[in-house]
C-alpha cells in the first residue's frame, strides 16, 4: 500500500499537483496540527458533499463553463482524496490503490484496446462500433459479478441479474440503469413508440387511482409512470436526469419571465388571477419561439 507524505511544509519544486493535494489533505487530517472540521469527518459525513460535487461538475458541463468545470473537477477530486485519506488512516487502502484499481479495471474492460499487461494492441485491432463496445463492457461486468459471487462462496452465489446498481443514485437515474440492465437480457420494448404507449397506459392507471381516491395506489401508479418515462428516455437516447434538469431550468426561466410580464402589466405574482398568469405564460412561450425562429 502506498505511503502519503505527512509533511505539511511547502514541498519541493518537483512536487506534482496531485502529490501536493495528497500532502495537504494529510496535513488537514493531522489530529494535532490539522483542521478540526476535517479531522472530525467520516466517510458517512463526507458522502453528501461527494454527491453534491458530482452534480456541480454536471452543471458546469451543461453550462459550457470551462473555467468553472476546472474548479468543480478539483472539488470532486478533493472528495476522492478525502475518502482515500480516511481509508488509509484505517489501514484499508490509499489513493494509489484506488488509482491502480481503476487502471486495472480499464485494461480489463477494454480488451479491444489493451493487452492484459496494459500495452496498446496493434493499430486497427479495436472495435469501432460503440454498441459492440458497450455490449462487451456489459458482458465483462456480468462475468466480474459472477466471479465475485463465486469467491464469496456458495451461500452467496445465487445470481442477482439486476444487482450492482447503486441504491444511492437519484431515483430517475437508477430506474434508467435498472431498465438498461433488464434490456441486456432481452426484456425490453421493441422501440420508443411502444414505450410511449406504455406511458399512456400508466397515465390512465394514475387517473383511475385518483378517481378512486386511493392514495397508496396513486403513489404506486405514479412510480410505474416515472419508471416508464425513464425507459422512454433510454429508448430515445436521452439522459433522463439531464432532461429533467433542463426541463426544470426551462420552467424556472419561464416563471421569472412570466412574473416580469405580469409586473409590466401592473400585476403581481400571488395576487393575479390564474387566467392572467396563464396569459403571461403563453406570452413568454411566444416570445421564446419568435427569438428562436
Amino acid at each position: 500500500m502506498s505511503e502519503t507524505r505527512e509533511s505539511d511544509g511547502a514541498g519541493d519544486a518537483a512536487e506534482t499537483g496531485l502529490g501536493r493535494l495528497l500532502r495537504l489533505m494529510a496535513a488537514l487530517r493531522d489530529p494535532v496540527r490539522g483542521c478540526a472540521w476535517d479531522v472530525a469527518q467520516t466517510p458517512a459525513t463526507i458522502v453528501p458533499y461527494t454527491i453534491e460535487e458530482a452534480y456541480e461538475v454536471a452543471d458546469a458541463v451543461a453550462r459550457g463553463d470551462r473555467d468553472d468545470l476546472r474548479d468543480e473537477l478539483g472539488d470532486l477530486l478533493l472528495q476522492v482524496v478525502f475518502h482515500a485519506r480516511m481509508a488509509e488512516e484505517q489501514g484499508a487502502f490509499a489513493f494509489d490503490d484506488v488509482a491502480h484499481a481503476i487502471g486495472d479495471k480499464l485494461v480489463r474492460r477494454h480488451p479491444h484496446v489493451f493487452a492484459p499487461d496494459g500495452t496498446l494492441l496493434p493499430e486497427g485491432s479495436a472495435l469501432r462500433d460503440p454498441a459492440q463496445v458497450e455490449a462487451q463492457w456489459a458482458a465483462i461486468k456480468a462475468q466480474e459479478r459472477a466471479d465475485q459471487r463465486a469467491a464469496r462462496g456458495s451461500a452467496e452465489s445465487a445470481p442477482d441479474p439486476l444487482g450492482g446498481v447503486a441504491r444511492a443514485l437519484p431515483a430517475l437515474a437508477r430506474a434508467e440503469k435498472i431498465s438498461r440492465r433488464a434490456a441486456g437480457y432481452g426484456f425490453d420494448w421493441g422501440n420508443a413508440v411502444q414505450v410511449v404507449d406504455k406511458v399512456r397506459e400508466e397515465t390512465d392507471e394514475v387517473a383511475e387511482a385518483l378517481a378512486a381516491s386511493d392514495q397508496r395506489a396513486v403513489a404506486d401508479e405514479i412510480g410505474d409512470l416515472l419508471f416508464s418515462v425513464a425507459n422512454l428516455a433510454r429508448h430515445a437516447g436521452i439522459d433522463p436526469e439531464a432532461a429533467l434538469r433542463d426541463g426544470t431550468a426551462k420552467f424556472e426561466r419561464r416563471f421569472a419571465a412570466m412574473a416580469a410580464h405580469l409586473a409590466a402589466a401592473g400585476g403581481e405574482l400571488g395576487r393575479s388571477e390564474l387566467a392572467a398568469m396563464e396569459a403571461a405564460w403563453q406570452a413568454v412561450k411566444r416570445d421564446e419561439k419568435e427569438r428562436a425562429g
